[in-house]
């Protein structure tokens, strides 16, 4: 028997500048299952990175609210939305989740302070798994595009989530690499992680379990 793990029902946000109004959200739902890879796409503007951004709680819909491993995600202090980050989710964004002045290791072994909870992995045994064993004391300047790929997912994976999301994670990877990390992504669902994943990569979305698919702010397929 499969669990929820990410919920989000009816998202709404609107966006106002003077007098003009945008709906980035118009009643989006969704709904991803311990072990399934969900892959969102649509084009630029379609609303995929407010979603996310809703999904991991930086973001408070205006209507609707989202459901993180059985807990409530919206209408909440920042600090407590905060905590359900640490607690449940992995986040690995394009802007980056590593800390320039720490080692690879040193920045696993912060997200794993900052959840304040029993660590569930070891810091080695974690960067073994991604093939970053010799690389633990290295910074991220140091790092190739594919090391520093794999360093962020190791930060995303620091508290064994129960969901991951994932903004283009693959974008400026080669070939190999990428189908090097949709592995390790495809492992961690294998292994009862709901991974989320939006992408405008149609060899990402086809390796998904199932692609929901924007446009201007709605689900349209």
């Amino acid at each position: 028997m499969t669990t929820t793990a990410l919920e989000a029902h009816q998202l709404y946000r609107f966006y106002h500048a003077g007098d003009d109004e945008t709906l980035a959200l118009r009643g989006v739902s969704l709904s991803v299952e311990e072990g399934e890879l969900l892959a969102i796409t649509g084009p630029s503007g379609s609303g995929k990175s407010t979603l996310l951004a809703c999904l991991a709680g930086l973001d408070e819909p205006d209507g609707g609210f989202v459901r993180v491993a059985g807990e409530t995600m919206s209408r909440r202090p920042e600090a407590e939305r905060a905590a359900l980050r640490a607690r449940h989710l992995g986040m690995l964004f394009q802007t980056g989740n590593l800390i320039e002045h720490l080692t690879i290791a040193e920045n696993v072994a912060l997200a794993q302070r900052l959840a304040r909870q029993p660590r569930k992995v070891r810091v080695g045994e974690l960067l073994e798994d991604l093939g970053l064993t010799g690389r633990s004391n290295a910074r991220p300047s140091q790092l190739s595009g594919g090391e520093s790929a794999r360093a962020g997912l190791a930060v995303a994976l620091a508290n064994e989530p129960a969901v991951l999301l994932a903004d283009e994670p693959t974008g400026e990877l080669d070939q190999g690499t990428q189908s090097r990390v949709l592995g390790l992504l495809r492992q961690r669902a294998e292994h009862g992680t709901a991974v989320v994943v939006v992408t405008h990569n149609q060899t990402v979305a086809g390796a998904a379990d199932r692609e929901i698919r924007l446009s201007d702010g709605q689900v349209i397929s």
